[in-house]
């Protein structure tokens, strides 16, 4: 039988190729004269048109793509577990001054949780040597990629050598992503709720730390899949109780009947690293697989 001439030109991987890609494509319009008829918005490939992409009709399939980017970016890169941690953007680093504190009280409360800032960091960094013993797939850091405790959380990992992962949103301010991301798993979104899938998908624990509405919101989005059973009882850990049960009575909530009394048995408080670590190696000694449904 004979052999075809391009046979080394048609494999991609080993598998069979026939039909051109959309690369060789996007390479020959680029050279096409430009004429009243090419420069027409109508003749742009659909796939190159920001502006139908960005149509309020193709709002599903800019979701799917959304959910799809990062999925398959964790993917390659063999990331099959990680380690949530949400908390303030404001929270200064320990000797920083609070640059979002609008009173002198707003500074004394955010200078006074720098300390939290450290123990993000610490936590970190120990998430950060056990993913080293996983071949850094399993326990792999992950922040909104901001400042505060975003920050800390891929600060504190970074600095044992681990990749860490932030999922930036884009917003007024405060989006831009920090230093300590690993680049390659730097991620921005414009849907909060996919970006909210990825927080949770290989999640194994969630550490959440003092912070405002965003905190709030992203706590309780997991809390609420958990307690729903929509999601695996993974460990919520808080840090900083005293500030916890000053915001939200969790007691109260129970007492009412709003929430059944079990239902606080899904929070675990703590004030360090070491705490929070013990509370995950523990939980995960026998059991290793989790999975939001």
């Amino acid at each position: 039988m004979a052999k075809p001439r391009n046979g080394r030109q048609q494999r991609d991987g080993g598998v069979w190729k026939t039909l051109k890609s959309s690369e060789t494509d996007r390479s020959r319009v680029a050279g096409i004269p430009r004429t009243p008829q090419s420069e027409s918005p109508s003749y742009r490939l659909a796939y190159l048109d920001d502006d139908f992409l960005c149509r309020e009709e193709l709002r599903p399939v800019r979701l799917q793509l959304e959910l799809l980017k990062t999925e398959m970016i964790l993917t390659e890169r063999g990331i099959k577990s990680t380690i949530v941690m949400f908390g303030g953007a404001r929270i200064p680093a320990p000797g920083a001054s609070a640059w979002a504190a609008r009173n002198e009280t707003q500074k004394a409360n955010l200078e006074a949780a720098s300390i939290y800032y450290e123990e993000a960091r610490k936590f970190a960094r120990l998430c950060g040597e056990h993913a080293a013993l996983h071949n850094h797939q399993e326990y792999v850091v992950v922040t909104g990629g901001g400042p505060g405790v975003m920050e800390a959380g891929n600060r504190g990992a970074a600095e044992v050598g681990a990749p860490t992962i932030g999922l930036n949103i884009v917003l007024p301010h405060e989006q831009a992503p920090n230093a300590y991301v690993t680049p390659e798993l730097s991620f921005n979104f414009h849907y909060f709720a996919i970006r909210k899938m990825h927080f949770l998908m290989r999640a194994k624990a969630i550490a959440i730390f003092p912070g405002g509405f965003g905190t709030l919101d992203e706590f309780f989005e997991a809390v609420t899949l958990i307690q729903t059973k929509r999601m695996e009882p993974i460990p919520l850990i808080l840090f900083a109780e005293k500030f916890w049960r000053k915001i939200v009575n969790f007691e109260a909530l129970a007492e009412f009947g709003t929430i059944a009394p079990e239902d606080l048995k899904l929070l675990h408080f703590v004030e360090t690293a070491d705490e929070a670590w013990k509370i995950i190696a523990e939980r995960y000694e026998h059991t290793h697989d989790i999975v939001v449904k």
